[in-house]
């Protein structure tokens, strides 16, 4: 998986990340399918030890172009694990008060607790992606972020927060693809907005902004993954197999129960 990791202090072009990339995995969907079950079946007990220790904080951050596929992943990548334990928090558009204060004031609110998952849904860095695109802050200001948001996500590592971060990276292609599909389905054309066509034309914009975010804010306390999403099945495959190995070598157990609990018969 490391083949999909931006090594800090790299220069990404998207160009040369292939989107239909399946890394070499041998079998096709059909196997993957598979793999991404029993991958959930382990998440699933990594998330019940995580919840019961008590000691450690996931945050996993997922950013996309639009129909990227953010969703979709959520809801296969963590299928069956325990609500109790983890949550996700979505970031629109910036409230009066959010406005009021700093623009990482709303992220740090939502940032894990002690034994929580969290899953940025968007995130963070859409101050660095969407206000630049469309001019909402000068350069000066959405420039200086990119070193803010490295400081403040190694606060946070320093704080027993594990940080993953996925970049979910399609074509433009696949974009129009699912875009008809939404239209053609009526269980799904209420995701579909006449704005989604005006976003689509700053494609080349976004591409370059991405570009940077992937550059410059990739760490070893907070790395990023270029995510090959034009197939679905390997999107979740690689976000799966990531979460938990980055899960299992945090070494974590249970508690330790209370004493004198040997023979006890609930009548």
């Amino acid at each position: 998986m490391k083949k999909f990791l931006v090594k800090p202090g790299s220069k990404v072009n998207l160009s040369k990340w292939d989107p239909n990339d399946n890394g070499g995995f041998k079998g096709g969907k059909e196997k993957g399918l598979a793999e991404i079950e029993k991958l959930n079946s382990k998440l699933e007990s990594l998330q019940e030890m995580l919840f019961a220790e008590h000691k450690h904080k996931v945050l996993i951050v997922l950013q996309a172009m639009d129909t990227g596929g953010k969703d979709g992943a959520i809801r296969r990548v963590f299928d069956g694990v325990n609500p109790a334990g983890v949550r996700v928090a979505s970031f629109k558009a910036p409230t009066p008060e959010e406005l009021d204060h700093d623009f990482l004031w709303r992220i740090h609110k939502q940032a894990p607790g002690k034994g929580e998952m969290v899953i940025f849904n968007r995130s963070h860095y859409e101050d660095v992606l969407v206000v630049r695109v469309h001019n909402y802050v000068p350069p000066e200001v959405w420039g200086k972020r990119f070193d803010q948001i490295n400081q403040f996500e190694r606060a946070l590592a320093e704080n027993g927060t594990t940080i993953l971060k996925f970049y979910l990276h399609i074509d433009k292609d696949e974009q129009k693809e699912r875009f008809q599909a939404r239209l053609d389905d009526p269980t799904k054309r209420w995701k579909f907005r006449l704005g989604d066509l005006e976003e689509r034309k700053f494609w080349p914009d976004y591409i370059k902004a991405f570009e940077d975010v992937l550059s410059k804010t990739s760490t070893e306390h907070a790395p990023w993954y270029i995510v090959p999403a034009n197939r679905k099945w390997f999107r979740d495959l690689l976000i799966s197999t990531v979460l938990v190995n980055t899960l299992e070598a945090l070494k974590m157990s249970y508690p330790e129960s209370e004493d004198n609990l040997d023979g006890i018969v609930i009548e």
